[in-house]
């Protein structure tokens, strides 16, 4: 058993460093004189101090200044505004996903699982829900934005350096380490329109000098509350406000419309809609004036209804979060800390109301509420059904129980606990963590299977029939308390970890200190997900399945070297071999170089190897069902509907039903990097770099459209003319397989430039440019896709695309106690396609390609922020977000949001007013 072995060998090491090199230390120390060193930089990506931040590494560091000019109320708002962010990332207004609740981002667009986040340069538990039901990521709203210190990217892999899951890179947040004195901050944010109030308020204290008083203790609060927006809030904002698009030329059948009848078909109406068991087609029931404003209603008898007359735009959202942190001189070279976080945040999500019918997923296999045997029908003796002694199939949408809520209750705490110093000619740290996230998901307004059937087909449980559409009115709570309970899921996850490091040099080189550093650490990561009520059992009509249960027990040891072998040529390397209990080991390499040939410039570049294992979710016990964006290739060959068919069949949301899989393999990845840093000046500085990542063994859900082909799908019975099982697409059975390798390439420009403009002040201007050149699946039949510059991958998150440029460009003016600073931000615009090549997967209702030129067009907004030192201690700030009150344009397939993209967000919500004052006493 190799991870046994190493394991004790780990641990043994870890205990036996802390006791003989830690505590002698301490105790040599005490007699030890004072010993004077050279300022040293830790940067994210090495554990060897340096002098300079450049290294062969592309590192992008965020100061606090940037992060507040930004006006972003939270560190989340402000990763998901980085260049570097893609597809994958989660934002705080999907509560329709499976992550509902949590934030997180996707570096290069590899997905939030391939995104690695450290605080202060160690890991935290993952948020309590995966998200997709797969992807473990770390929720970025339990971090206090008023504790942040700064943000260190890592654009390249770093597996080497800190194991599993960074393989597009690591966003390490680092919060202060020391604070003496009291500040108070507080703010007010509104939108344009009134809403979406942000109430914030954070307070941090510390007392203690290290260097006088060989201590320092501060705790960070932060509290806020922020106000719901809804869809409908948005009504003025042309396509925002409503899922209606037919003022913009698209038909009926739009995936955020719903109610209409079409070709032996229908979709859920609140008046509700039956098939005449004699022709086949389906009937309106009468009611739907007053059940639904949408005009003009559908000519072939249905009722209309748009979703945004429901929906959240931004949730609503109550957190409080805490950080803490002590730390004591144990002598002149040792110190000792401690950290404590603790956060607690609820959000409530509205959604469009249940429907009786459709297609899910449980381990017992799927379930077709749709047609056949499992259909929902209004039974031979209900009162509402139009054709009596005929049991006819029903869609219905249940407007009279109302929207569907959905509330996330997590709390997440961390501990950390360590002694670091200097033992000889060794920097030593050694630590112990905890971290653990508890969350509830609690959703109302669903409706319980059997309990439907019973109510519509035999009215025999209480309450009797359930009445529908304009006798709705006739219901008693005790029927809506049986067919639609409270449900809820309950997550955990913790983590535990052990790590000891060291760095020294050991020898003068030509061009400085040959700097090594050993270490090896030990982690156990534990997630559970019991799944939502009654979904085990397939019982809730229209809710994926999700349920994971797992430990991941690693123990690793690493070593890393840093050669200045000429004052003008550095190498970097690293290795790192890590050993799964009961699973694989991997050894990760990374090297590195950096020649500087004159003072103003030098060229870097690096190569490294990574792995990501799989997690709970993917290789543990339990199960999903979930709901992607598909094409039906049989009823729309080739981008265009099939006699028989529809618009509808060309971009459909169906359920996917899929299995853990124990035989999974760790994704495994070769990034690389070349580039150059360029000082012309000392007020100037460029970065360019050229990167290129390689997965290969992806851990993906099959794709839709290959189970499409394959015909593992179910399907409705409006069979397309003379072929049997072709009805509407319902639901595709998938399993996880290590199925696929992605390459991506591409380039990152970053130019910093600073003026002097004597007694006019300061002037800073930056610029981050993130070009993606190819973004390139290779499936596992040698086929390939190419997502760059398209709408696609739609099989993540939010599907919301892969566009090829986003720009950020700022500048802030400082004069005396005044500063004012602009931020320009931009996407560039991207196909409407799912894959490079593919057919448009939009059609206006008159068949053309839609958006015009089958293209989502450029987004660009801009942000104004200024601060006023009133007086000592007195500072007054505030911003406007959107400035120029920029509406997101119209993307009709993404299904992250209604009508626009989740990447254009501030252009749905509007400008965004925030002011506030900080008092600081010493």
């Amino acid at each position: 058993m190799p991870h046994a072995t190493l394991s004790r060998a780990i641990r043994r090491a870890l205990f036996a460093a802390t006791i003989a090199s830690v505590a002698p230390a301490v105790a040599y120390a005490q007699d030890a004189p004072p010993t004077t060193t050279l300022d040293r930089i830790e940067v994210t990506g090495s554990n060897i101090s340096r002098g300079d931040m450049e290294t062969a590494s592309p590192v992008q560091v965020v100061s606090r200044e940037e992060i507040d000019r930004t006006g972003k109320a939270t560190i989340a708002e402000y990763l998901q505004t980085l260049t570097t962010d893609g597809s994958g990332s989660v934002p705080r207004s999907y509560g329709t996903g499976f992550a509902a609740g949590g934030t997180g981002i996707s570096l290069r667009g590899l997905g939030a699982g391939s995104t690695l986040v450290l605080l202060n340069g160690r890991r935290t538990a993952p948020y309590g829900l995966a998200d997709d039901g797969q992807k473990v990521f770390t929720d970025l709203s339990t971090i206090p934005l008023d504790a942040v210190e700064r943000v260190e990217v890592l654009k390249d892999g770093a597996s080497a350096i800190y194991g599993s899951d960074a393989i597009a890179g690591v966003v390490n947040i680092i919060l202060r380490k020391e604070f003496n004195g009291v500040t108070v901050r507080s703010s007010y944010g509104v939108s344009g329109e009134g809403d979406g109030q942000q109430a914030k308020a954070s307070v941090t204290f510390g007392f203690g000098n290290l260097a006088e008083d060989r201590y320092n203790v501060f705790f960070n609060i932060e509290g806020s509350q922020t106000d719901e927006i809804q869809v409908a809030d948005r009504r003025d904002r042309k396509w925002i406000g409503t899922g209606d698009a037919r003022r913009w030329g698209y038909s009926q059948t739009k995936r955020f419309m719903n109610g209409y009848i079409l070709d032996g078909d229908a979709t859920q109406s609140p008046a509700g809609s039956v098939r005449s068991p004699g022709t086949g087609q389906y009937v309106g029931l009468p009611g739907c004036a007053q059940l639904s404003p949408v005009t003009p209603q559908d000519p072939a008898g249905g009722c209309l209804w748009e979703s945004g007359q429901f929906n959240s735009l931004t949730p609503e959202e109550k957190y409080v979060n805490l950080f803490g942190r002590g730390t004591f001189a144990l002598s002149d070279n040792f110190e000792a800390y401690v950290e404590a976080g603790y956060s607690k945040k609820k959000s409530t999500f509205y959604n469009t109301p249940s429907t009786v019918s459709g297609a899910w997923g449980y381990p017992g296999g799927p379930v077709n509420a749709d047609s056949g045997d499992g259909a929902v029908v209004l039974g031979p003796n209900h009162p509402d059904n139009p054709f009596p002694g005929q049991s006819a199939n029903l869609r219905y949408a249940a407007f009279d129980v109302g929207p569907r809520i959905i509330r996330s209750d997590s709390e997440f705490s961390r501990i950390l606990a360590g002694v670091k110093g200097t033992a000889g000619a060794w920097d030593m740290d050694v630590a112990y963590l905890h971290s653990q996230s508890d969350l509830t998901n609690t959703r109302d307004g669903f409706l319980r299977y059997s309990a439907v059937r019973d109510a519509l087909t035999n009215g025999t449980g209480p309450g009797g029939y359930w009445r529908i559409g304009q006798n709705a009115n006739l219901n008693s709570q005790a029927l809506y308390d049986y067919i639609s309970p409270t449900i809820h899921a309950d997550g955990k996850t913790t983590l535990d970890l052990f790590d000891i490091k060291g760095s020294r040099s050991l020898m003068d080189l030509k061009g400085g200190s040959l700097g090594v550093a050993l270490g090896a650490e030990w982690r156990r990561q534990k997630a559970e997900l019991k799944p939502q009520t009654y979904t085990d059992i397939g019982d809730i009509i229209g809710l994926g399945y999700s349920s994971y249960s797992g430990t991941q027990e690693v123990a690793a040891a690493y070593a890393e070297v840093v050669a200045p072998v000429l004052e003008s040529l550095e190498l970097s390397g690293a290795v790192r071999f890590d050993s799964y209990k009961g699973g694989d080991n991997a050894t990760t390499p990374k090297f590195g170089v950096k020649w500087q040939p004159i003072q103003q410039l030098a060229l870097r570049a690096t190569y490294a190897e990574g792995f990501r294992a799989p997690n709970p979710a993917e290789s543990g016990k339990g199960g999903l069902a979930g709901f992607a964006a598909a094409a039906d290739s049989l009823r729309c060959p080739g981008g265009n509907p099939a006699p028989g068919g529809s618009v509808r069949d060309c971009d459909i949301q169906i359920a996917v039903i899929t299995s853990p899989n124990p035989d999974l393999k760790p994704e495994e990845s070769k990034s690389y990097t070349v580039g150059l840093v360029f000082e012309p000046t000392p007020n100037t500085t460029v970065t360019l770099d050229g990167w290129k990542i390689e997965r290969t063994n992806e851990i993906n859900v099959e794709t839709t459209d290959a189970a499409i082909a394959a015909g593992h799908v179910i399907r409705s019975d409006n069979n397309l003319p003379g072929q049997p099982n072709s009805g509407t697409l319902l639901a595709a059975l998938a399993n996880y397989v290590n199925s696929a390798s992605t390459t991506v390439r591409g380039v990152d420009l970053d130019v910093r430039q600073r003026f002097d403009l004597n007694a006019h002040g300061k002037l800073n201007l930056d610029l981050q440019w993130s070009h993606v050149s190819s973004f390139e699946r290779e499936e596992e039949d040698g086929s390939k896709l190419e997502f760059a510059g398209t709408h696609g991958n739609c099989d993540v998150t939010n599907c919301i695309g892969t566009p090829k440029d986003k720009i950020n460009f700022g500048a802030t003016w400082e004069v005396g106690n005044f500063s004012l600073s602009g931020i320009a931000n931009y996407v560039s615009s991207f196909k409407n396609v799912r894959s490079k090549g593919g057919t448009c997967a939009s059609r206006y209702a008159d068949g053309t390609q839609a958006p015009g030129g089958c293209r989502i067009p450029s987004f660009t907004t801009f942000d104004l922020s200024g601060r006023w030192k009133a007086q000592d201690g007195v500072e007054v700030f505030g911003s406007i977000q959107n400035l120029t009150d920029k509406i997101a344009p119209l993307d009709p397939l993404t299904y992250g949001a209604i009508n626009y993209n989740p990447m254009h967000s501030s252009g749905a919500i509007g400008r965004y007013f925030t002011l506030g004052v900080k008092y600081t006493f010493n």
